[in-house]
């Protein structure tokens, strides 16, 4: 997955207009512009389309932490390198207050499982005997979890609303279809 993927996935999740990334991204440490953040967020194939690089993500989480979670005593530390699908994971779960329980909930609702043992190496140091990393595969899955848990379920939530209001108008309708959804 590219940084780009995460950032338009987290965007679709948590339905965020342009005005709240770039006050996360703010939150981060990073101005960046209106035109910036719609280059990241299109597709490959469009020719303004601009890769979105790791640090850039990286403040992007931290902003979402912050914002999450409240800003922490102390200086932050500033990013520098490579990002991995382990650190985007660990700070996902970070900014979400999760809990081993609830990423294995998350995960399984998508019908993806895996032990508790091995969701804990993901968060392991690189260099411990029980690190692993974190594959693609992993992180889609998670990310489609979150989906299902903060969006989805939103959307249902208002369908069934707009329902209810349509059987208090007094309109009869057909409701066999209603769980085939």
């Amino acid at each position: 997955m590219t940084n780009n993927d995460i950032l338009r996935r987290m965007r679709y999740i948590f339905d965020f207009n342009d005005s709240a990334m770039i006050a996360l991204f703010a939150l981060g440490g990073c101005e960046v512009s209106r035109a910036e953040v719609s280059d990241w967020l299109k597709k490959e194939e469009d020719p303004a389309f601009q890769m979105c690089k790791d640090h850039l993500l990286a403040a992007f989480l931290d902003g979402l932490i912050i914002d999450m979670r409240e800003e922490q005593e102390g200086e932050q530390k500033k990013f520098e390198g490579r990002l991995t699908n382990n650190m985007i994971f660990r700070k996902l779960r970070i900014a979400l207050n999760l809990q081993s329980n609830d990423v294995l909930r998350i995960l399984s609702s998508v019908g993806f499982t895996i032990s508790k043992h091995e969701l804990s190496a993901f968060f392991r140091k690189v260099g411990h005997k029980h690190y692993r990393e974190c594959k693609n595969q992993i992180l889609r899955n998670f990310l489609n979890g979150l989906q299902l848990k903060y969006r989805d379920i939103t959307e249902l939530q208002h369908t069934f609303d707009d329902e209810e209001a349509d059987d208090k108008s007094g309109e009869e309708r057909d409701v066999s279809d209603v769980w085939a959804r």
